[in-house]
């Protein structure tokens, strides 16, 4: 019988964008909690801050614009310059809107569907481009990989509902690349995967009632109830382990298919 092949995480470098808070929290945390050295990618100065020094000597906050190229570029500078480069990037940085299409205020505000495009996705394949030629760069690791890049999409990307036009135009456009950019990063050793989540109890959800956020639990066929964090950020975990996971697209639901409202 062969040998199980577990990727080391301990000791690696993770960049974790949106890292502050929700999935990107828990994913830094998780990433900390088995050894790796965390980049905590965010524009949440505060919150940032406050988890790189619950974490201690092995995170670092860096605020970072993942729209922006100079402030992406400069994050990964500096992990490399304190760590020597990056092995994990998870993408968890990311908006919301909901706006339908026409309403009786008019027509869908095409700057608000920009803006969910430019952070989601843009964001996305920004961050992604450059972590990459970083990782291309090291030398070959365990069984010839550089790296792993993990994005969030969201169950929104096939089954949006009412008013999320440019959310899942956004995150389908994550599913989209998931692909053709584990292909193109095939040869230098860089595996690429995306998680869609469903319901989760993340900061989009803290504003809402009590009620409510059980109300949103029910809709959800097994464990009837929101999503943890700490959930997605053990998917993370066996996503890096796991050298055969490429290319593809793992929802993370408990089974829901959303309804149009």
């Amino acid at each position: 019988m062969k040998e199980e092949i577990l990727l080391n995480i301990q000791n690696r470098v993770g960049f974790v964008t949106g890292g502050a808070s929700g999935l990107g929290e828990a994913t830094a945390r998780k990433l900390i909690s088995e050894g790796a050295k965390v980049i905590i990618a965010d524009l949440q100065e505060e919150k940032g801050q406050a988890l790189a020094e619950e974490l201690g000597d092995d995170a670092l906050f860096v605020k970072t614009d993942v729209t922006d190229e100079t402030s992406v570029k400069q994050a990964v500078k500096t992990a490399a310059e304190k760590w020597g480069g990056v092995h994990i990037v998870v993408n968890c940085a990311g908006i919301a809107a909901a706006q339908k299409t026409i309403s009786s205020k008019g027509p869908h505000d095409l700057g608000i569907f920009q803006k969910v495009i430019q952070v989601n996705l843009i964001g996305t394949f920004n961050v992604i481009r450059l972590t990459a030629e970083q990782m291309s760069a090291h030398e070959d690791g365990d069984h010839g990989e550089k790296g792993v890049i993990i994005n969030t999409a969201s169950v929104a990307a096939f089954e949006g509902q009412i008013g999320q036009a440019a959310y899942s135009a956004s995150k389908g456009g994550i599913v989209g690349m998931t692909l053709p950019i584990a292909r193109d990063l095939a040869q230098h050793g860089i595996r690429v995967m995306t998680i869609a989540p469903g319901l989760f109890d993340t900061p989009l959800f803290e504003s809402l009632p009590e009620k409510a956020r059980e109300a949103l639990g029910a809709m959800v066929p097994f464990p009837s109830r929101l999503g943890d964090p700490s959930e997605y950020a053990q998917l993370v975990k066996s996503i890096v382990e796991n050298p055969m996971l490429n290319g593809e697209i793992i929802r993370l639901d408990g089974a829901i298919r959303m309804q149009p409202k």
